[in-house]
């Protein structure tokens, strides 16, 4: 076989390699979005969901969250919040709802909630699933992306 010949064979097997490769990636990052979510979802009613629905209008001890984003805080009626809530002005976004459940009182001092989630990998599986719930459908999966980059995808779609 000549210098030449095997130089394409070579190029070939490579590109087959990858092309494998693309294939095998194509198949398994829909599972492991599927994983997160469904980590996401655990974690919703383990940290989340003894306060708070994603159903609309069934509040808990905590309002619903369904379409939090771009609500008034506190504004929700018949949810019970704190004067500190009702009054900080803040209208939900991907920063303020990041840094919020990040840790609720230091962000409103006064507020009725507790305990955040300081954890910015099970932030962001929560925000995951919170987009399945509201039907969203994120073009492509999250899997690969930096905990801010899912919290900053999430946050857009489901504006």
């Amino acid at each position: 076989m000549s210098a030449g010949v095997a130089t394409v064979a070579t190029s070939i097997m490579r590109a087959r390699a990858s092309l494998a490769t693309l294939l095998a990636a194509g198949l398994l990052l829909p599972a492991a979005a599927s994983a997160q979510q469904a980590d996401g979802e655990r974690l919703f009613r383990q940290r989340c969901g003894a306060c708070h629905s994603m159903e609309p209008g069934q509040n808990r001890a905590g309002p619903h969250l369904s379409g939090v984003i771009g609500r008034l805080a506190g504004s929700i009626e018949g949810a019970r919040y704190s004067a500190a809530l009702r009054e900080s002005n803040i209208v939900w976004d991907s920063s303020s709802l990041d840094t919020f459940l990040t840790a609720p009182r230091q962000m409103v001092p006064g507020t009725q909630m507790t305990f955040g989630v300081s954890n910015a990998a099970q932030r962001a599986a929560i925000a995951l699933a919170n987009v399945a719930f509201e039907g969203i459908r994120v073009p492509g999966p999250l899997v690969g992306l930096s905990d801010h980059q899912r919290m900053t995808a999430y946050w857009f779609f489901t504006r």
